[in-house]
């Protein structure tokens, strides 16, 4: 390690970096040669090194820290809202020049990052062409939030589309690194629509975008050509009564140009569909329930495909290997748990890296033709001898439709003793995209869990409907009435804890944050007889104040489920609050703004009830740093001086 120290040293002679250990997430260029980033203060270096001749040469330097950049031939980069490129010979190039607000460039808070979008811009597989959003939300109401950092106070303006309210328009626009030419795709009428799995034909001749309506129910992946932007086709729709939800761009297969991976749960998992360019699907390559959360790559022939699926209830996560041409799949990782591996080039072997509810870390590799294991490193429990660890379990109840598994997790104060009772934190999120349970060490607990514990509470979550990883009617039961189903399966864990002897059932608590809030607060009022005291961070209080995207996709618009926003509103229900709720906001967030807790806090007063309010002033959604552990002193002294 040390030589390959020094040699790199010697390769970025008067420049300074950190390398604290060797490079792992590496590519190799050749037999000889590994392709690896490293940092300066100013600059990301690409680097290659020859691992005979120790030699390390510079392939790129390109400004570090650079927003939203996409690497290729040529580096493109944001500042502010335009694009800049920055050319392999060193040239700069000002993409856009945009100076009106609400016009932003290559940005991937486009759509508000919903449907999958990590990124703003793309680049050509031969690195000529450049794709990119232009967001145009100059229409988009501004709402203000104060900043408490002068003497005067004053106002950030941000660009917030409520429930049906007027949208963002998007477009997509190829920008030619040769001839400076712009083209605008023919992504049609209403501008109201979401442009999503954006992908580069690897011919470099064509686009393939979804274009998803506003009401979210009506998918089109359509082919657009890249030097016209003209309009080619409709490969296929995706329709429902529900939602479509596009989470992934398309994955050419690196040995046909002309057919693709296509991620869906339209047949009610998310798994892989082969289709080929004309829109023709070759093979459904699903298997079972088993739900696709990361593709993993190929093996060295193109023959096979590989990806992370969540299985068992979505309990666990394993490595997978499916036979592109005849679909058949095998499970490689067998270990109960949640594993991240990946495959050799040669399909040969398995690294593999999980953990699960009793063992900390484990590292082995894994031989795929006899199933045999290499121990590398078993990490031994970070806790003993330090902190008695609580005892955590898993428990599975039934959710109120008679057919469904809930996964629930208990943890029990330290040093438990059944003939005692305790006091109980419900610890909650229940949205979507989320998973709280999962077979992995401690089953996903968090510190502040285990403080809890420490400090004599039992502590109990439930992954309601709606919640992630269990498929597509898991999710759609929420349809136009968030929080109804979801209440009704966290009452049937809530209504366990009640008949547990040594469950103090005058003495409960419930804490959640931004869903979770929105779900304690829901649960202190429409439930109010159940808990004591609560603490909603962050909650939604009305989803007409939420942004369109998210909102519109569960609950349809106001103007279109006037009873289903009535229904899940807690403005209208501030009187049935009863117990001891403690309601946390950033005062600077921008997902769930303050208007929610601050108008019902307004309806709290109107109606005599007392409520307690805490605020952030320089935090947006999540207190995060080392105010942090502010806010969780904070809520533990609530819950002590309110349920002991």
């Amino acid at each position: 390690m040390g030589r390959h120290k020094s040699s790199l040293r010697k390769g970025l002679a008067f420049r300074k970096f950190t390398l604290r250990s060797f490079p792992s997430n590496y590519e190799w260029l050749d037999n000889q040669s590994i392709k690896f980033q490293i940092s300066s203060k100013k600059n990301l270096f690409d680097i290659s090194y020859n691992t005979e001749s120790k030699a390390a040469t510079v392939l790129k330097s390109t400004p570090n820290n650079l927003k939203n950049s996409a690497h290729n031939v040529h580096t493109a980069y944001l500042v502010s809202n335009n694009i800049e490129i920055l050319t392999d010979n060193g040239q700069v190039i000002h993409v856009t020049k945009d100076t009106v607000d609400g016009i932003v460039n290559g940005s991937e808070n486009t759509h508000r990052q919903e449907f999958g979008i990590h990124t703003g811009m793309w680049w050509s597989p031969n690195g000529k062409n450049l794709l990119y959003y232009r967001k145009d939300e100059s229409m988009v109401s501004k709402y203000p939030v104060p900043q408490w950092d002068s003497r005067v106070a004053s106002v950030h303006n941000i660009r917030y589309p409520m429930a049906g309210m007027k949208s963002e328009e998007v477009s997509l626009v190829v920008f030619n690194t040769e001839s400076k030419e712009y083209v605008t795709l023919q992504t049609g009428e209403p501008k109201e629509q979401y442009l999503t799995s954006v992908t580069w034909d690897p011919s470099n001749e064509f686009v393939y975008v979804g274009v998803l309506n506003r009401g979210q129910d009506h998918l089109k992946l359509n082919q657009y050509n890249a030097k016209t932007g003209v309009y080619v086709k409709t490969l296929f729709e995706e329709k429902s009564s529900s939602w479509v939800e596009p989470q992934h761009d398309l994955q050419f297969l690196p040995n046909n140009k002309n057919q693709f991976l296509y991620q869906t749960d339209k047949d009610g998992y998310n798994q892989l569909y082969l289709y080929d360019t004309n829109g023709q699907l070759i093979k459904h390559l699903g298997y079972q329930d088993v739900i696709v959360t990361s593709l993993k790559g190929f093996n060295a022939n193109h023959s096979k495909a590989y990806y992370i699926g969540a299985s068992n209830k979505g309990l666990e996560r394993h490595l997978y290997e499916v036979d592109i041409k005849s679909g058949k799949t095998k499970q490689l990782t067998t270990s109960n748990g949640v594993h991240n591996a990946s495959i050799s080039p040669t399909g040969k072997y398995v690294l593999d890296q999980y953990s699960n509810l009793s063992m900390p870390n484990l590292i082995q590799v894994i031989d795929t033709k006899n199933g045999k294991a290499k121990s590398i490193l078993e990490a031994e429990n970070p806790f003993t001898g330090k902190i008695n660890l609580p005892k955590i379990e898993f428990k599975e109840f039934l959710s109120p439709d008679g057919k469904t598994p809930l996964n629930a997790r208990i943890t029990y104060p330290t040093n438990f003793d059944s003939s005692k009772k305790y006091p109980v934190m419900v610890y909650l999120y229940g949205g979507s995209h989320a998973q709280m349970i999962t077979d992995r060490w401690l089953g996903g607990v968090g510190y502040f869990d285990l403080y809890m514990a420490q400090n004599g509470y039992l502590v109990f979550t439930l992954d309601n409907r709606g919640s992630d990883a269990r498929g597509r009617d898991f999710t759609r039961v929420t349809h136009r009435n968030l929080g109804e189903n979801e209440i009704a399966d966290q009452l049937v864990g809530i209504d366990y804890l009640k008949s547990l002897p040594y469950v103090d059932k005058d003495n409960m608590g419930i804490f959640g944050w931004s869903y979770g809030g929105f779900m304690t607060t829901s649960l202190m009022t429409k439930h109010n007889s159940t808990f004591k005291a609560g603490v909603a961070g962050g909650p939604v209080m009305d989803w007409k104040y939420y942004e369109v995207m998210y909102g519109e996709r569960y609950m349809d618009t106001p103007q279109e489920n006037p009873d289903g926003y009535a229904k899940t509103s807690l403005l209208n229900k501030a009187d049935q609050l009863k117990g001891n709720l403690l309601i946390i906001h950033g005062a600077q967030d921008p997902v769930v703004v303050q208007q929610h807790s601050m108008d019902f806090i307004e309806q709290c007063i109107k109606k005599g009830i007392e409520v307690d309010y805490f605020l952030y002033p320089s935090h947006e959604h999540n207190v995060r740093g080392k105010d942090r552990v502010h806010m969780y002193n904070k809520i533990a002294k609530y819950f002590d001086t309110h349920l002991k």
